[in-house]
């Protein structure tokens, strides 16, 4: 079965749970499927990388309890798909297509491709579906190579300003030539130093740091084409989204967990720890303040910065006293930017707003 998902109305009518969970079932109903079979992976190991990035440190979510992990396990990572499952693809007669306002077109195998210098990139994804506070987002330690080159070989035409890439599912997605600006988007085979996941993208997807995934994040991805805004749209903009999707400045409280008007769990009075993560567009996290009531701002400390491209992990200690508290974050990038208040809906390009959460402290 075919689910076809509106974006919009799905997320209005069944909350963000509901769709990962239909997702989550249709892919396992297609994995599960005789019809479905699932691709089959080579018994080869994901390529090398030229340079390794450095150990990651010590994660911080391994001390605090209920803290989001620095990478977020393969297992774990979010998804949201068009509802048409798991493509089913053969490595055998599977290829990348480089086409359409460009002076060289070309395709590539999987062997070509993994053969071209191949290098480690973390950064956080995030759906631009994730309300204020959500959990659609993820980060990983990516590798694959560059996007960046592959266009520049193509010979893009000056008059073009969009690449747009397409899915073996028919999803697509479109985003500005300007954003191949170094930042290290590229066509990626591994995810936290393993193949893709099948789920994930498996044997190729896009990773463009910085932008939302609906106008970048293409899984299975198997044709680019070099175009124009003004000639072609992806899968989601027809559907009422923004044709450019960059990432809204955002902080999250992870721990105490929010459940309804109070959270999940109550909270004992003393010593208690509130911590979360803050992501941006292509900007470092440099402060994260966390209000108590009405009492002032607090910084907090801030876990270790593994790029500009990454989430932040952040925490503060809190002595609780009995009663009902509210709780609130904000984020202030390296540009000096805070997090804005003003509540904006998903829709058309993100929403934003600080992340409150109400506590009873018994």
């Amino acid at each position: 079965m075919v689910i076809q998902v509106n974006r919009r109305d799905i997320f209005k009518i069944a909350g963000v749970a509901t769709l990962v969970g239909a997702i989550g079932f249709t892919a396992k109903n297609i994995l599960n499927s005789p019809v479905g079979t699932p691709i089959k992976k080579l018994n080869s190991s994901l390529p090398k990388a030229l340079k390794f990035l450095p150990t990651p440190p010590i994660d911080p979510a391994l001390k605090t309890p209920g803290l989001t992990p620095l990478f977020t396990p393969n297992k774990e990572f979010f998804r949201i798909d068009i509802g048409n499952g798991i493509p089913n693809i053969s490595l055998d007669t599977w290829k990348l297509k480089i086409g359409g306002m460009v002076d060289h077109p070309s395709e590539f195998t999987y062997k070509e491709l993994t053969s071209r210098p191949i290098y480690e990139l973390d950064a956080t994804i995030s759906c631009v579906s994730n309300e204020v506070g959500g959990k659609l987002a993820g980060n990983a330690r990516w590798t694959g190579i560059s996007l960046d080159d592959l266009i520049r070989e193509a010979g893009p035409s000056k008059n073009a300003d969009q690449v747009m890439s397409f899915s073996d599912d028919g999803f697509s997605a479109g985003f500005p030539i300007a954003a191949l600006d170094g930042h290290g988007a590229m066509i990626a085979f591994g995810m936290n130093g393993d193949p893709l996941p099948l789920e994930n993208g498996y044997p190729a997807r896009v990773i463009v740091p910085g932008l939302y995934g609906y106008v970048s994040a293409t899984k299975w991805v198997n044709r680019i084409d070099i175009t124009r805004f003004d000639q072609e749209q992806g899968f989601w903009i027809p559907r009422g989204w923004s044709a450019k999707g960059p990432v809204k400045l955002q902080s999250r409280i992870d721990t105490p967990q929010a459940s309804g008007f109070f959270t999940s769990k109550p909270v004992t009075a003393g010593k208690n720890v509130i911590a979360g993560v803050a992501w941006s567009s292509l900007k470092s996290i440099a402060r994260v303040e966390v209000r108590i009531n009405n009492d002032p701002w607090v910084s907090a400390t801030l876990g270790p910065e593994l790029a500009a491209t990454t989430w932040r992990q952040w925490w503060v200690d809190w002595n609780a006293i009995k009663g009902s508290s509210s709780i609130t974050v904000r984020a202030i990038d390296s540009s000096g930017e805070i997090q804005t208040s003003n509540i904006t809906p998903t829709v058309p390009n993100g929403a934003e707003g600080w992340h409150t959460i109400n506590v009873k402290v018994s």
